[in-house]
C-alpha cells in the first residue's frame, strides 16, 4: 500500500516530488481528502507524450512520436495512449532496451514505473525543429514549435535526470493548467498485484514477446491464458528473476479482489508446474 512519507508537513493544496540517492528518478505525489496518491513513470510518460503530441500537430511537423514501456507499464496508461493516436511499443525490462528503442522515433519518450526516464530527440528532430522555430511565420505554428524547441533544452536526454524531469513536468501542468488531480483523472490504473514465487530453478522458464509470454517450458503460457480469461479487463505474466531462484507474477483486472485471485491462482499455477516438471527429472 501507498502512502505519504512521515515528516513531511504540506497542505492539501501543494504537491511533492521524491527522488532517489543519485538523482535519476523522480515520482510526483499529492493528498487530497486525506487520501494519497502517487503518479508514477507510466503518468510522467503520458503527460509528456500528450504535450508534446500537440505540439508536433500544431506546428505541422513531419516527425513521429512514441512511447516504449514494459510489460510492467499499467494496461490503462498504454490504452489511453492508443485512444491519443500515439504509437506504443513494449521492450524487455530493463533502462538499456528502453533508451534503444526510443532511439528508433523521431521523438521518443520512455519511462520505467519507477521514475527512471526521458525523452529523445532525433538529429533530424532537432535540425527540423530549430530551423522552422526561425522561419515560421503563422502564429499557431510558431507558438507551437517555439514551446518544442524550448522543451528540448529543458529536458536531459541522458538516461534519467530527476530534477529536469521535475522541472519539465511543472512546465507542462502550468502551460496546460492542469492540476493534480486532473492531471491524475487523464486515465484510472487498473488494479494489479505483483507477487514473487520461489522455485528450484529460474532457468527452467523462458519468455518471449517483450517478456510478457512464456516460451518454455511447452504448456504454462496455455494455462495463464485460460485463468486470464476468468477475469474482466485482465492480463498476467510471468518473469524469470535475472538473480533469485524465482519468478515475478504481475496480474492486472478490473478490480483488485480479482487482481488478487488472479495472481495466487497464476502462482500457485506457476509452483506446481516446475515441481512436477523437476519430479519427472
Amino acid at each position: 500500500m501507498q502512502n505519504a512519507p512521515q515528516g513531511v508537513n504540506y497542505s492539501e493544496n501543494e504537491h511533492c516530488y521524491t527522488i532517489d540517492g543519485d538523482a535519476d528518478r523522480s515520482l510526483f505525489f499529492y493528498c487530497q481528502d486525506h487520501k494519497f496518491y502517487m503518479l508514477d513513470g507510466d503518468k510522467i510518460a503520458t503527460l509528456f507524450a500528450g504535450f508534446l503530441n500537440t505540439l508536433i500537430h500544431e506546428a505541422e511537423l513531419n516527425l513521429s512520436l512514441g512511447v516504449v514501456q514494459t510489460a510492467y507499464a499499467n494496461g490503462s496508461s498504454t490504452s489511453f495512449l492508443h485512444t491519443k493516436g500515439i504509437p506504443v511499443v513494449c521492450v524487455p525490462t530493463g533502462v538499456k532496451h528502453l533508451h534503444k528503442r526510443a532511439e528508433d522515433f523521431d521523438v521518443g519518450v520512455y519511462f520505467e514505473a519507477n521514475g527512471h526516464g526521458t525523452v529523445l530527440f532525433s538529429d533530424g528532430a532537432m535540425e527540423m525543429i530549430n530551423i522552422r522555430a526561425v522561419r515560421e511565420t503563422r502564429k499557431t505554428q510558431k507558438s507551437a514549435v517555439t514551446r518544442l524547441l524550448a522543451f528540448t533544452k529543458l529536458i536531459n536526454t541522458a538516461v534519467g535526470d530527476a530534477v529536469t524531469n521535475i522541472l519539465a513536468i511543472e512546465t507542462l501542468l502550468k502551460l496546460c493548467k492542469l492540476s493534480p488531480q486532473s492531471w491524475n483523472n487523464m486515465y484510472t490504473d487498473l488494479p494489479y498485484r505483483q507477487l514473487k514465487i520461489n522455485i528450484r530453478d529460474r532457468d527452467i522458464i523462458q519468455t518471449t514477446d517483450a517478456e510478457r509470454k512464456i516460451s518454455s517450458p511447452a504448456g504454462m503460457q496455455e494455462k495463464i491464458d485460460a485463468l486470464v480469461s476468468e477475469f474482466s479487463s485482465a492480463r498476467c505474466f510471468v518473469r524469470p528473476s535475472g538473480t533469485e531462484n524465482c519468478v515475478r507474477v504481475h496480474a492486472e483486472c478490473a478490480t483488485q479482489r480479482d487482481a488478487d485471485t488472479l495472481a495466487m491462482s497464476v502462482g500457485s499455477m506457476v509452483f506446481d508446474f516446475t515441481e512436477a516438471l523437476h519430479s519427472h527429472l
